[in-house]
C-alpha cells in the first residue's frame, strides 16, 4: 500500500509575463504572479480534496519577508505598474509578507 502526501504548488504555473506601462520596467517584459491566481488554486485545492475525501498535506510556495513588489495584487492591490518599485529576485517572482500572511490565514481558516 502506498502512502500519498498530497502538495499543492499555487505558484509556478501562474508566472506569466507582463508588460508595466509605467515605471522604470516601462515597456519591458518582466516575470509576475497574479495573488488571485494563486489564492484561487489554494482554494481550489482544498475543495477538490474536500470533495475526495483526501487531506491537502501542504502548500509550496515561495516568499520572502521583505517589503518586495513581484507578485500583483494582495492587500495593497499591487499592479503591473508597481513591480520596479521593489523587485529583487533574480529568479522568480515571490510572495512579499503581507501576501504571505494573507495565504496563510486562508491556509489556517480552510485546513480546519
Amino acid at each position: 500500500q502506498l502512502a500519498v502526501v498530497w502538495v499543492c504548488d499555487p505558484m509556478h504555473g501562474n508566472t506569466e509575463s507582463v508588460v508595466p506601462s509605467s515605471g522604470t520596467w516601462a515597456g519591458k517584459s518582466v516575470k509576475t504572479r497574479k495573488f488571485a491566481h494563486v489564492l484561487a488554486e489554494v482554494e481550489q485545492a482544498f475543495e477538490i480534496h474536500r470533495n475526495e475525501g483526501t487531506v491537502l498535506a501542504g502548500v509550496h510556495v515561495e516568499l520572502t519577508g521583505e517589503d518586495v513588489t513581484e507578485c500583483t495584487g494582495g492587500a495593497r492591490g499591487l499592479t503591473d505598474d508597481d513591480l520596479s518599485r521593489a523587485y529583487r529576485s533574480s529568479v522568480d517572482p515571490r510572495l512579499n509578507y503581507e501576501q504571505a500572511l494573507e495565504l496563510a490565514m486562508l491556509i489556517a481558516r480552510r485546513a480546519l
